[in-house]
């Protein structure tokens, strides 16, 4: 009898162009191409998942700062899971098996609890649905409070996207992103939102398009520019033109964008995360912050719904 892989049930996707396979455990995008083109920076299933690539992040993206906060007149302290700097990181449900409640050629919906516990006692029945079509693969989450008092909530992605051969250095990045969260150097603790050009436009002003080159980047960016229908599109691209896009609407005012940054492994500078957020890192210590940092309080029998798309640029 076949074991089932380390990474959980794979639930292949296939339409037109496009292919993907889809996780089980963290509902994890595995991969993604198109004409046989990698559009993420993919793993082999029989592998624990490196560096939450391709996770659903819930219930909260980004980090925790101290493992600590106060929500409901209460105060909690979440599992450190980022010990070097002393966080919790990326929400609860990174490791949870999602199951099948749909399947079709081109589509898969998935669900898993959020169990209450010590540090977030709140029921939160997750969904999320992985949908391919014509423009690429779209994912959208929605989380229902099944508690009796209200639960804070965020979600996003966390894809490393692939623009073509070589590292992110040779990619070239349109980021239509205003204003950048500054953090402190040593724990990435959030400080304050300033404009992109202010201290370091080389590093984090890429409302043109430019070659990223040897910047390293690892910040959340908000004032995001969005088109007529409301959509705010990053597009990162190689030096023929080709490339991924990844588009998303409101519901995600926020975005983390990392270089991947691993000196001396192989894993090295090999993708660009990009991770719309429906909030800020450390958004579950909103009261801190100078600025507003979007953490979504669902109330009881109530849902919050966000989505996102990633496509080719041919």
């Amino acid at each position: 009898m076949a074991s089932t892989p380390t990474s959980g049930t794979q639930h292949a996707l296939r339409a037109g162009d496009y292919e993907a396979v889809v996780a089980s455990v963290g509902a994890t995008l595995r991969s993604l191409t198109y004409r046989g083109r990698d559009l993420v920076v993919p793993f082999d299933a029989n592998e624990v998942r490196p560096a939450y690539r391709g996770a659903t992040l819930m219930p909260w993206p980004n980090r925790v700062v101290d493992g600590t906060y106060s929500f409901g007149g209460q105060n909690f302290r979440l599992t450190l899971t980022e010990p070097a700097r002393g966080h919790a990181l990326h929400g609860l449900g990174t490791w949870l098996d999602f199951e099948a409640i749909d399947k079709g050629p081109d589509h898969v919906t998935l669900t898993a609890v959020i169990q209450p516990q010590s540090a977030y006692p709140w029921r939160i029945i997750v969904t999320t649905t992985f949908s391919l079509g014509p423009d690429g693969l779209s994912q959208s989450v929605s989380a229902r409070n099944d508690c009796l008092t209200p639960a804070p909530w965020g979600t996003g992605p966390h894809p490393y996207l692939v623009a073509g051969d070589g590292p992110v250095n040779d990619w070239t990045l349109e980021l239509p992103a205003a204003q950048v969260l500054a953090v402190t150097d040593d724990r990435m603790v959030p400080i304050d939102l300033e404009p992109v050009g202010q201290d370091d436009p080389a590093r984090f002003d890429f409302r043109e398009p430019r070659r990223i080159d040897a910047v390293e980047i690892d910040h959340a960016f908000s004032g995001l520019m969005r088109d007529e229908d409301g959509l705010t599109t990053v597009k990162v691209t190689d030096a023929a033109g080709t490339g991924v896009a990844m588009t998303w609407d409101a519901s995600c005012p926020w975005v983390q964008v990392h270089t991947a940054d691993r000196p001396g492994l192989p894993i090295d500078r090999i993708g660009l995360a990009v991770e719309p957020m429906t909030c800020a890192p450390d958004a579950f210590n909103a009261q801190r912050y100078p600025y507003d940092a979007g953490l979504i309080e669902i109330e009881p029998g109530e849902s919050a719904t966000a989505a996102w798309r990633i496509s080719a640029i041919a």
